[in-house]
């Protein structure tokens, strides 16, 4: 190196940051012992700011532009250095530059399951996640809280800090809302803006401006998920009456159509379609209110079936209009046993009150 060059690199005399980065929040202008001269240019691009500390004390801010350091732009360092007349000879300063920019697309996101208290299902576990977006906004109070005197400061060595800051403070907001959980999916925005609100202030209280909070998805855990399938198709299903009505017809239709199982065929399928059909009708029905009184629905009076025996194979239960089908196709006749919940034994079709009916109206056999 000639002298030319070694005197031309004793001061610094361009002072500026290109920012090549996308996580730097703050970077220190290196000096390598080198000192700053009179009339050196600072340069503060748009998104930047630059703040000059005088032996560990905060000095002077510069907003974006081009500046040659003179004492009329410098009054604080002025002021510390004592430059009552102005200053010709190098001086020594600590450089930082901050960068302002939005920091987009930072996740959030809860660890382990939050428990909260529903008004409709009690206790839950629900989890959470989404975005946030932030700023700098003081870079004064963020240099003296949070960045100190690292030469260089990322968005991740802040960023667990403020993950941890939304969670805690985003679940305690969704609690103190007191919306219901199966109402947060279609209310996201609302639940973000209470969020957002919650904690904006201590984003402040470290010189950054949450500008952005996003919630992407609440869930419950997988087994309360299942059981609420399930309730949706209960409520899909609506009157188990009427649904079971509609199978035991879909079931005689099926049967009819096979040749082998004839009538006795659809007389069982339809037998065990409404046996179901009532076990789980009558359930329904004792838990029906009345919308006009706002009293329960008593249920309805049970319906009398009996089983038959055919070629010693115990078959049904049957209701009375499939046992009256069967006696007009010669399925049942008076000598056929049968049995119904209460007898002791099986007895004859002819010695049942219920059933004697059915044959008057069969007609004899021909000849």
């Amino acid at each position: 190196m000639g002298l030319f060059d070694k005197l031309r690199n004793e001061f610094i005399d361009i002072i500026e940051w290109t920012d090549n980065s996308n996580d730097t929040i703050v970077w220190k202008f290196p000096r390598y012992q080198n000192e700053i001269k009179m009339n050196a240019k600072l340069t503060v691009r748009e998104s930047q700011l630059a703040l000059f500390l005088n032996e560990g004390k905060v000095a002077d801010l510069f907003q974006p532009g081009m500046y040659n350091l003179t004492t009329q732009n410098m009054p604080i360092m002025t002021t510390l250095k004592g430059w009552k007349y102005g200053f010709d000879s190098p001086f020594k300063a600590d450089v930082f530059f901050f960068n302002t920019k939005q920091f987009t697309n930072q996740k959030w996101g809860t660890k382990n399951p939050i428990m909260l208290r529903d008004a409709e299902f009690g206790p839950m576990r629900i989890r959470a996640f989404g975005s946030y977006a932030f700023k700098l906004n003081d870079a004064i109070k963020f240099y003296k809280e949070i960045a100190s005197t690292n030469a260089e400061f990322t968005i991740d060595e802040i960023n667990e800090q403020l993950r941890n800051l939304a969670v805690t403070r985003g679940m305690d907001a969704i609690a103190e809302s007191k919306i219901p959980v199966l109402d947060m999916a279609g209310n996201y925005d609302e639940v973000s803006k209470i969020i957002h609100e919650k904690i904006k202030h201590e984003f402040s209280e470290i010189g950054l401006e949450l500008t952005k909070f996003l919630i992407e998805n609440i869930s419950l855990p997988p087994e309360v998920e299942a059981m609420l399938d399930k309730r949706s198709s209960m409520g899909i299903v609506g009157n188990l009456g009427a649904f079971n009505q509609f199978q035991t017809g879909v079931s005689m239709e099926k049967a009819a159509e096979n040749s082998n199982g004839g009538i006795m065929g659809a007389g069982i399928g339809a037998g065990m379609g409404f046996g179901m059909g009532n076990q789980m009708g009558s359930m329904y029905q004792n838990n029906q209110v009345n919308p006009q009184t706002g009293t329960n629905t008593p249920p309805p009076p049970p319906i009398v079936q009996f089983h038959v025996a055919v070629n010693g194979q115990q078959t049904g239960p049957f209701t009375i209009p499939q046992l009256q089908a069967m006696a007009a196709q010669g399925q049942l006749t008076k000598q056929s046993l049968v049995w119904k919940a209460g007898m002791p034994n099986w007895l004859t079709a002819e010695s049942q009150p219920e059933l004697i009916a059915l044959f008057n109206n069969v007609p004899p056999p021909i000849g």
